[in-house]
């Protein structure tokens, strides 16, 4: 992968992702929690959200070997669910702000397709490209981080609004939630591929819905698909 290539990819990833985190900590200041605020986790400062592993190295590892699958993740907000004004209520709008945050980025990024059109070829091309990504990147992360498992924040929404009697034990999930997903995206299509059987729902899901949700985006803003 060129200098090139990585930068168009680089920079998108960053900026999902400190959106998405600086989100979650602006919606708990508005229900009540200072946690994050205190903490400056209420940025847009990308070194405040960043897990050197997580945000950098992963992703840039599955990019590298071609991966059909990217993941990562970033230092997590802290929230005090507790210091929340509603907490079963707010606790549903804390969590669902970081994929909001990405699907607004994304209708942001296909508007902006649009007024790059007289930029200077290479200007352009690399713009292109950049929104391109910018657009997959933060739909992936929305669609991916609103799977039903905790910690993710689709998890934290499915607690919210499921009685307690099966809010209380998906809850419990959370301390096992990435060894959850890493089976889940890795381990169980591996398994799958030996059998001869396709055990690849999960991102099978993930990806329908997130080309599902590109075209739309698309459509509405007008914007047209970049090649490349």
């Amino acid at each position: 992968m060129s200098f090139f290539e990585a930068s168009t990819w680089v920079i998108p990833v960053i900026v999902a992702i400190t959106f998405h985190e600086a989100a979650h900590g602006f919606v708990a200041l508005l229900c009540g929690d200072q946690t994050a605020w205190r903490l400056g986790r209420v940025s847009f400062n990308p070194l405040k959200h960043i897990d050197p592993f997580g945000t950098l190295l992963l992703p840039g590892l599955l990019l590298l070997l071609r991966s059909s699958f990217l993941f990562g993740y970033a230092k997590p907000v802290p929230v005090n669910f507790r210091a929340l004004r509603h907490p079963r209520r707010d606790m549903i709008l804390v969590a669902a702000a970081g994929p909001a945050m990405n699907l607004a980025l994304a209708v942001m990024a296909a508007l902006a397709l649009r007024m790059i059109v007289d930029l200077p070829d290479q200007s352009r091309q690399w713009a292109q490209l950049s929104l391109r990504n910018a657009i997959i990147i933060n739909v992936l992360l929305a669609v991916f981080n609103m799977l039903p498992i905790p910690p993710l924040d689709g998890g934290r929404v499915a607690v919210g609004l499921l009685p307690k009697f099966l809010g209380l034990p998906l809850a419990a999930l959370e301390p096992f939630g990435l060894l959850i997903l890493i089976v889940l995206l890795f381990f169980v299509p591996m398994l799958g591929a030996q059998l001869g059987i396709d055990l690849g729902i999960i991102s099978r899901l993930v990806g329908t819905t997130t080309n599902r949700l590109i075209e739309a985006i698309l459509a509405v803003t007008g914007s047209s698909w970049p090649q490349g």
